[in-house]
């Protein structure tokens, strides 16, 4: 954010422009020049760009510029200045500052943790023991770039399940509060009508009193759902008694698998231990997986092998078992740890298609017959009527 700052130094008050995340900082700035804070205001500004800091797209762009022969300063000087005037620059600003204090490349990205995950830390933190920032950094875009297209496969399979439910609830919800009350009106004269008859009567004179405050009601409670659904806690109590479900919970298992070895993997090829790699990849499994993960981590600690320790933990699939044995007699334990990805990817693949082929048609039935039910119940009377002329 950008201030606008009157500031004290050498007796003389001054009016300044500063970039800063937050008031600490900005008071740790002017520190830094000699000057001290006398009063800030933020400055407001109308703005159609994503202000959160791109890590991806700074990654890439930072690979490009140390591969051009730049140093670490220069490409990222480099990148502040052509970065525009909103969240990137003030981290990108903070970034040189620090840097020019002397401090690694990995304590400065330290002191960020909303921006640079700990991973991505640590990964730099590897490469600055091996000097090739540029290829960890490559290392790692590879493996969030996977990881990315995992989730994004996740969520296109629960996309069309979506649209078709909020479809089929539309039309409902027209059908409930447009069609059926004009449609009732037909019987409103007729005596011994028929009880679906009597039903819709019933609704409409429901929707012709109280219309409007059913349909507030019925979208202030939809609202209510969604904000509830946004919540942290209601997603982590809703999501652990969807993941209950068997099949589910071998699919989440699989996920987890897959991040697991990924992350192990990439930490390894940067020349972390075994222990430190997997105690940093904890952190990305399901509490149950990351307990079983602590126990096995003291076993591998008293010197017995991965290959042998995870199974009994049931922190592997049969394949990638084989495939860390493998790994621990070659010595090439990273690159069969990301081939273990590779395969809980594929079984995941395979997962998702099946689920996406079974669940869609299964909900296409479930909102034909409540749509169904409701058309059944506008003609019903009138069929009834039909057979009681002859």
């Amino acid at each position: 954010m950008r201030y606008k700052v009157k500031a004290l130094a050498a007796g003389r008050l001054s009016e300044l422009e500063l970039d800063a995340a937050n008031e600490a900082e900005l008071r740790s700035r002017l520190a830094a020049q000699g000057a001290q804070l006398v009063s800030f205001e933020a400055q407001q500004r109308l703005s159609f760009r994503k202000s959160e800091f791109g890590l991806s797209l700074f990654t890439q762009e930072l690979i490009a510029l140390l591969e051009a022969g730049l140093t670490l300063v220069e490409a990222v000087e480099t990148l502040k200045e052509k970065s525009a005037q909103d969240g990137s620059r003030v981290v990108l600003t903070r970034m040189v500052e620090t840097l020019y204090q002397g401090l690694p490349f990995s304590k400065v990205l330290l002191q960020m943790p909303e921006h640079f995950p700990p991973l991505y830390v640590a990964t730099v933190g590897s490469a600055e023991k091996t000097g090739h920032l540029a290829d960890a950094l490559k290392r790692y875009h590879h493996y969030d770039t996977r990881l990315a297209g995992v989730k994004k496969k996740v969520v296109a399979a629960l996309i069309y399940p979506l649209v078709i439910l909020t479809i089929g609830g539309s039309i409902m919800l027209f059908l409930l509060f447009y069609v059926i009350p004009k449609f009732s009106q037909i019987y409103a004269s007729m005596r011994n009508i028929p009880f679906a008859a009597q039903i819709m009567l019933w609704w409409g004179d429901l929707v012709h009193q109280h219309g409007q405050w059913l349909f507030a009601g019925i979208a202030a409670t939809i609202a209510g759902i969604v904000v509830l659904l946004r919540t942290p806690s209601v997603q982590g109590a809703l999501m652990e008694i969807v993941w209950r479900i068997p099949r589910l919970d071998s699919y989440r298992r699989l996920f987890a698998l897959t991040r697991f070895y990924r992350t192990v993997g990439l930490l390894l090829a940067g020349g972390l231990s075994v222990v430190a790699a997997m105690e940093l990849a904890a952190q990305l499994l399901p509490t149950p997986m990351r307990l079983a993960l602590g126990r096995a981590i003291v076993d591998i600690r008293a010197g017995q092998g991965l290959s042998a320790t995870l199974p009994r933990y049931q922190l592997t699939t049969p394949v990638s078992e084989r495939l860390l044995r493998v790994g621990e007699q070659s010595g090439e334990l990273a690159t069969m740890c990301e081939r273990s990805a590779q395969f809980c990817d594929e079984e995941l693949d395979r997962g998702i298609e099946m689920f996406t082929k079974l669940f869609e048609p299964i909900l296409m039935l479930f909102i034909g017959v409540m749509i169904g039910t409701i058309v059944f119940l506008l003609y019903m009377p009138i069929f009834e009527l039909a057979g009681s002329v002859h």
